[in-house]
C-alpha cells in the first residue's frame, strides 16, 4: 500500500474537513478527494462519511487511524534509527585490547565517554593479545583494537601511536635487588644479568619483551627466561607469587601492592611503552569514523 495515501487519510481524520485536509497537505481539495476514495476502493470499505461541516471517520475509519498512526510512527522510527546510523551516532564498534591496554585509565575513560555521548552505539569489547588483535582487525573480525607494540604491521593495516608511558620493573617485594635500598629504587637494566624474566609469549606479544632484550643484548646482559605467559597481567601474577621479575607499562603499577614494587628504569630513555590503535587502513564510516575521533579527542584533552 502506498504510504503516501496513508498520510492523506490521516491528514483527513485529523482535521475533520478535506479541504483544510488539502491545504495542509499542499494539493486542491478534488485530488485529495480522489485519492482518499482510491483508498476506500482499495480496501473495500468506506472509511469517512461526508456531513456538511466536513467528513467523520466511520468504524472501520476509526480502525485504520489506529493502524495508521502506529505504521507511520514506525517509518519515522525508522527514518529516526537511519539519520543515526548514517551520522555515525548509532551502530556497532568492536573494538579489542589487550590486559595492558585495557589497565591504563586512558581505556575505560574513553569507553564511558562513547557510552555517555553516543548511548546508542554498541560496543562489543574483547581482550586478547597484540597478535589475536592484529589477525581479527585484519579479518574484520574487529573494527579496531588497543595494543602496545605491534607483533607485525600488515599493510592492509595503520598503526597509530597514541601516547607513550614510561615501563617499570615489577619485582616480588622480597627480592634481593630490594634488599637495602630505598622504597622503590631506580634499577638499571644491567641488574637484570643472570635474572629470572617473566614475559609474554612472543607469537603474542613480542614487541615490548623484544625491546627489553634488544637493549639488554646491547648492554651485554643475559637475563634468563624463566616463563612465558599469554597475557601481561599473568606476569603480575607470577612475580607476586615469587616467580621472577617482569617489565610492565607504568599505568599497572597498583596490582597486588602488597607483593609486588616497582621501580623506574634508569635506562627509561631507551624503553617505554606506547598506547597503539590498530585499524583498516579504509576510510571508517559510521559508529565506527565516530569512535576513533573521540579516541583522537580523548588523546588530545
Amino acid at each position: 500500500m502506498d504510504l503516501r495515501l496513508l498520510r492523506y487519510f490521516q491528514a483527513v481524520a485529523e482535521e475533520g474537513h478535506m479541504t483544510r485536509a488539502a491545504a495542509r497537505l499542499g494539493l486542491q481539495q478534488p485530488p485529495l478527494s480522489q485519492q482518499i476514495k482510491a483508498l476506500e476502493l482499495q480496501l473495500g470499505l468506506q472509511l469517512f462519511e461526508r456531513h456538511p461541516k466536513g467528513v467523520r471517520l466511520t468504524e472501520a475509519g476509526r480502525l485504520l487511524q489506529a493502524e495508521v498512526a502506529k505504521i507511520l510512527q514506525d517509518m519515522a522510527d525508522m527514518q529516526q534509527r537511519m539519520a543515526r546510523l548514517a551520522q555515525g551516532e548509532q551502530g556497532r564498534v568492536a573494538l579489542g585490547f589487550t590486559s595492558s591496554a585495557a589497565a591504563h585509565r586512558f581505556t575505560p575513560a574513553a569507553l564511558r565517554e562513547c557510552r555517555r555521548r553516543y548511548p546508542a552505539i554498541s560496543l562489543e569489547l574483547s581482550e586478547a593479545n597484540a597478535a589475536d588483535i592484529t589477525a581479527a582487525v585484519l579479518a574484520h573480525r574487529l573494527d579496531c583494537g588497543l595494543i602496545r607494540v605491534p607483533v607485525s604491521e600488515p599493510e592492509e593495516l595503520l598503526f597509530e601511536t597514541l601516547f607513550r608511558e614510561p615501563v617499570l620493573l615489577a619485582l616480588p617485594v622480597d627480592h634481593p635487588l630490594l634488599q637495602g635500598r630505598p622504597p622503590q629504587p631506580r634499577l638499571s637494566l644491567t641488574d637484570l644479568d643472570g635474572e629470572a624474566l617473566i614475559l609474554a609469549r612472543r607469537p603474542g606479544a613480542p614487541g615490548l619483551y623484544a625491546n627489553l632484550l634488544e637493549q639488554c643484548r646491547a648492554l651485554g646482559v643475559t637475563p634468563r627466561i624463566a616463563a612465558e605467559v599469554d597475557r601481561m597481567m599473568s606476569n603480575l601474577n607470577l612475580v607476586a607469587a615469587g616467580a621472577g621479575i617482569s617489565v610492565v607499562p607504568a599505568s599497572m603499577q597498583g596490582t597486588h601492592p602488597e607483593a609486588i614494587v616497582y621501580c623506574p628504569l634508569k635506562e627509561a630513555d631507551l624503553l617505554d611503552a606506547p598506547m597503539t590503535l590498530v585499524r583498516r587502513r579504509t576510510q571508517p564510516a559510521g559508529a565506527v569514523a565516530t569512535f576513533l575521533a573521540l579516541l583522537a579527542e580523548s588523546v588530545a584533552g
